[in-house]
Parts: structure tokens; sequence; C-alpha cells
């Protein structure tokens, strides 16, 4: 089949040198425009353009996804199937146009964690599996009929970063093989079982970010793993922002409110939560690089 990719994070790359290992025909990859980025504010390509160019892949940056001039290209690529990873919500007039119709590889079981951030709302909320899901796209975001699904398991320490780098691999080789079989015809799409009792994952707002301290110990330590390595979860100390990448959970009720921290000024640093501890381990103060703990103590005076 001739396949238009359409991706834009490191996610999607994954997918698409998977697909390409597989011998599938890319004819085009879809990507974000290049766009200002950093304290510089150099351009940056997504990493999947720089992927495509790098395989010699024809690549198109649309700003609009309705522009006559894209929909034009698309339909002289005479594309057999579009396959979708982490890109942008697509007009019926796109997802619609190939034959097979276009289809999306999600982070997630669906029905559960519809929405852009499955990864980490499955770890803020303290899941033990998670998954993959490859479906048809339709009208309402991540709704269509699913194809295929791989479990796995969450580990109790592991991080939303970590995940994804499992997650992409597991996708990956999901998607080859959802095409693998589409291709052959042997796939019977399922419609999904949703209710109102579903789990959402929708996007991460500061707010979702910052630390209350007076829940309990098991959930701000979820809720760190979750936001590590992006968008993190902070705090404040000595008036300053302090962002939490890692972190330990201490089952034991804390002497101090929550809030309130202990330190040797040495080698810990552990704040309370309502029923226990968390004991950081990497973090990063507003205006200051990210650091270990015992690194960051001898830099600060508390």
């Amino acid at each position: 089949m001739r396949i238009v990719f359409m991706g834009t994070p490191e996610f999607a790359v994954a997918s698409l040198s998977a697909l390409l290992d597989a011998g599938k025909e890319i004819v085009a990859v879809v990507t974000a425009p290049d766009k200002p980025a950093g304290r510089g504010q150099k351009i940056s390509e997504s990493a999947v353009k720089q992927f495509a160019v790098s395989k010699g892949l024809p690549v198109l940056q649309p700003l609009k996804l309705k522009d006559p001039d894209f929909i034009a290209q698309l339909t002289a690529l005479k594309p057999d199937l579009q396959v979708v990873v982490a890109f942008r919500m697509l007009p019926e007039v796109v997802w619609n146009l190939p034959p097979q119709g276009t289809i999306n590889l999600h982070a997630s079981i669906l029905p559960n964690y519809r929405g852009a951030a499955p990864i980490n709302w499955a770890v803020i909320n303290g899941e033990k599996e998670t998954g993959v899901t490859t479906f048809k796209l339709q009208h309402e975001i991540d709704t269509g009929d699913i194809l295929m699904q791989e479990k796995l398991l969450i580990g109790d320490t592991e991080t939303a970063g970590e995940l994804h780098d499992r997650m992409k691999i597991t996708g990956a080789e999901l998607l080859v093989q959802t095409v693998n079989d589409l291709e052959k015809g042997k796939l019977q799409a399922s419609a999904q079982n949703a209710d109102s009792a579903i789990k959402h994952a929708p996007k991460l707002f500061k707010e979702d970010c910052e630390i209350h301290w007076n829940q309990s110990a098991k959930h701000v330590y979820n809720q760190i793993r979750g936001l590590s390595p992006y968008p993190t979860a902070f705090s404040t100390l000595a008036g300053k922002n302090l962002k939490i990448f890692k972190a330990t959970l201490v089952q034991q009720q804390p002497h101090v409110k929550p809030g309130e921290f202990v330190t040797d000024h040495k080698t810990f640093l552990k704040f309370a939560a309502a029923d226990g501890w968390l004991n950081l381990e990497e973090v990063q103060l507003e205006g200051k690089k990210k650091m270990g703990i015992e690194e960051f103590l001898r830099g600060i005076r508390l």
C-alpha cells in the first residue's frame, strides 16, 4: 500500500522507522511547520521531519490542514492509507481521503485515556496497566473503531518519560502488525464500548503540575512520576518555583505540617505530605540547572 505518514514528536519517529524497516512504501511524511524554539529562538524542525529528511522522504508541512493546495498535494500522492502518530486533529477531508481511510496509534487502551496526554495521566492516576491501540479515525477525537491493542504493565517507580520510551517501541510494533493485517484484508475493526466511567487524558496545564502537599504522599509521588521529565511537577522553595523530577516515597507519618520540609543540608531534603514524605532526589530551582539533591543542597542556604 501507498502510505502517507503523519506525525511530529520523537514518539512518532519509532513508528515511521518501523514501517520503513518493514518495507512499507511511505510516499510522503506530513509534520508540523518549523518554528522558533529555545532562548535564541532558532528555527527548529520536528523530530519526524529530521528523520524523514535523513531517509530521503518527501516532507509536507501545511500551516492549515484544509488548505486547498495541501489537499491537492495529498490527492496527487494517491495514498491507499494514511497513518497518524502524535499529530494534530485531522479534518474529514483529510482523514477520509485514502480508500483504506486513516489509522491512528494511541498510547492507551481505548476507550480509556482519550486525549492529548494519555501516558502522563495513566501514571498520575496510579494505574498499574496501560497499553497502545490502533484504530480508524472518525469525527470525534480518539473514538474510532479499534483495530488492535497491546497491554503494558506500569512499574511502581516508572516515570512517564520511561514509560513513553517503552510505549513508542511497543506501539511501533503494533502499528506494523496492523498495517500488515490490513494489507492482507484480515483485520476486523470493532466499535469502542465507552460509557460515563471512562477516564480521560486532557492536555496538561500549569495547575495540573503544582503540588498540593495536603494530599496523600502516594498521590504526590504519582504526580511527580507522571509529570517527569516534562512538563514537571513543581512546588515552591525560598520564594521560587522548584521543579521536582525524581523523588522517593517514604510511608511514615510526618511530625510537621504538609508542605514543610526537613533537611540535613547535605544529603537529603524531604517534604511532608498528608500521610508521608517525599524524599527529593533530582530538582531544578527557578533560574538554575537541573541537579541531584546533594549538589543542590551544597549551593543553597535553607
